[in-house]
């Protein structure tokens, strides 16, 4: 054993692990103070790294969910507007519908009807040009794409309302394909007849979709053929005459809508104008035409079919998302199997920022609807704006142009319902779930176990007193030489 006086070892051994002591129960009474395990780098820099990124997801999920809501809340005010839209529609088909009885309403009623009529459009105008979210218009085509047909001479009109093939839709061509054309009912009844003046002796009835014909025997085929054709409005059926066919001419009857919904009955039990009690007419087919746009996730090609919808012309194509095509009687007949572009989709659509992260949106398109763009499908040329309740055709032709608006709305409203509820507010329980669990993973990593971190202060308290008694024992070491000196 060896004494020394300017060398205390021990002391300096105490001194050392009471330092050590000290600066531990420093971080632990900070980790308690902030209830964080990670204040600064130094105390688990790989810990840092992980829960710093995992921060930065953190706030980016929070923003995204408030996105979504916002987005949710846009939509409804889209929805909501587009419900008033459709009671007005409601309103004028009231008006259209009394109009259209001219057995009973007199021209100051219909004219009064008719003014209505053109104040509800203005104020259908009004919403969508007025429809905000605040400051982004969204129903005046700002916010959505345009359908612009480019070949007139096959299309009447182009309606899309916002989803194709299951996608939003995006600015491109669009291009269809013919893979089966639409057809008229039609026969070629059997009675022969010299020529178009040939007098029809047979006397009788006969009866084309309910309505009865007579003939009183002294007729020509012209004559009867005109007193069909004056009915046609009527009966949904055109006459003409055929031939001559090996010097014989017969009557053709013709639907005038194409489609499976315009099929027909005759019915001769004279044997008039045929040579037998009835004649089965060929069925009408509705045209199928695949259609190719553009979409948000790329090109999409889906199947239209005519006739989708009661006594719906076999012209008037649609697909299940309510897109329309309407051809013309010259597309139907000129378009081919090889695919030829009829329109342009061109505009804008809303972006919504959905996720945490770069290229993690969702992009939604509002069509227009001002009166112009609604009831499109039905009369070529014709819309809402043109509604005329002031002539008996008129308001005929009324009723199916605010039919058509009605499901172009209610078509646009189901759209927007979907996306809402499918993809929004799905996204936000999404993205809540993810921020919880992100959230519980970060905490594991950066905050601080407060029993075990009061356990470890109970722990370097003791050893710190301890520290300080053992230190003042290593500093009386040294007077233990004065013993020494005192003794020699």
């Amino acid at each position: 054993m060896s004494l020394r006086i300017n060398t205390n070892i021990p002391a300096m051994n105490a001194l050392r692990n009471l330092g050590n002591t000290d600066a531990e129960m420093s971080t632990t009474i900070t980790r308690l103070s902030t209830g964080l395990r990670i204040n600064t780098a130094a105390d688990d820099p790989a810990g840092l790294i992980i829960s710093e990124g995992m921060r930065s997801q953190i706030k980016g999920l929070q923003q995204a969910i408030s996105n979504s809501q916002d987005a949710v809340n846009m939509s409804k005010t889209a929805e909501a507007a587009l419900d008033e839209v459709q009671k007005l529609l409601r309103d004028i088909r009231s008006l259209a519908v009394q109009s259209a009885n001219t057995a009973v309403v007199d021209s100051a009623t219909v004219q009064a009807n008719q003014t209505q009529i053109r104040s509800t459009i203005q104020s259908i105008n009004r919403i969508a040009e007025s429809t905000t979210f605040g400051t982004k218009k969204l129903l005046d085509g700002s916010a959505g794409l345009a359908a612009n047909v480019t070949s007139t001479a096959n299309v009447a009109s182009l309606f899309m309302s916002g989803t194709f093939g299951g996608e939003g839709v995006a600015a491109g061509p669009v291009t269809v394909t013919k893979t089966t054309a639409a057809v008229r009912a039609n026969v070629t009844l059997g009675t022969n007849f010299t020529g178009p003046n040939a007098v029809v002796s047979t006397t009788g009835a006969f009866v084309i979709n309910g309505y009865s014909f007579t003939s009183n025997g002294t007729e020509t085929v012209s004559s009867l053929v005109a007193k069909i054709n004056d009915m046609s409005a009527t009966t949904g059926v055109t006459a003409r005459i055929t031939g001559p066919t090996a010097g014989n001419y017969n009557i053709a009857l013709m639907a005038n809508e194409y489609g499976s919904d315009f099929n027909f009955n005759f019915y001769d039990p004279s044997n008039i104008i045929h040579n037998a009690a009835s004649a089965t007419a060929a069925n009408g087919v509705d045209a199928v035409f695949n259609v190719t746009a553009t979409t948000l996730n790329g090109v999409q090609t889906v199947a239209f079919t005519g006739g989708q919808g009661a006594k719906e012309s076999g012209l008037k194509l649609t697909d299940t998302e309510g897109n329309v095509l309407m051809l013309t009687e010259a597309g139907n007949t000129n378009l081919t199997g090889v695919a030829t572009q009829i329109g342009v989709l061109d505009g804008n659509s809303v972006r919504f920022q959905i996720g945490a992260n770069a290229n993690q949106s969702a992009q939604y398109s509002l069509p227009k609807v001002f009166a112009s763009d609604l009831g499109v499908s039905v009369l070529p040329g014709q819309s809402l704006a043109d509604v005329d309740v002031t002539t008996s055709t008129g308001a005929q032709d009324a009723i199916r142009l605010i039919d058509d608006s009605i499901t172009q709305i209610a078509q646009i409203r189901g759209n927007l319902g979907s996306f809402q509820k499918n993809f929004l507010e799905s996204t936000v329980r999404s993205l809540s779930i993810a921020e919880e669990n992100l959230t519980a993973s970060e905490s594991q990593i950066r905050d601080a176990d407060v029993a075990k971190e009061i356990t470890n202060l109970t722990r370097i308290q003791i050893l710190k007193q301890s520290g300080i008694s053992v230190l003042a024992q290593a500093n009386n070491d040294p007077q233990s030489v004065l013993s020494l000196l005192k003794g020699g």
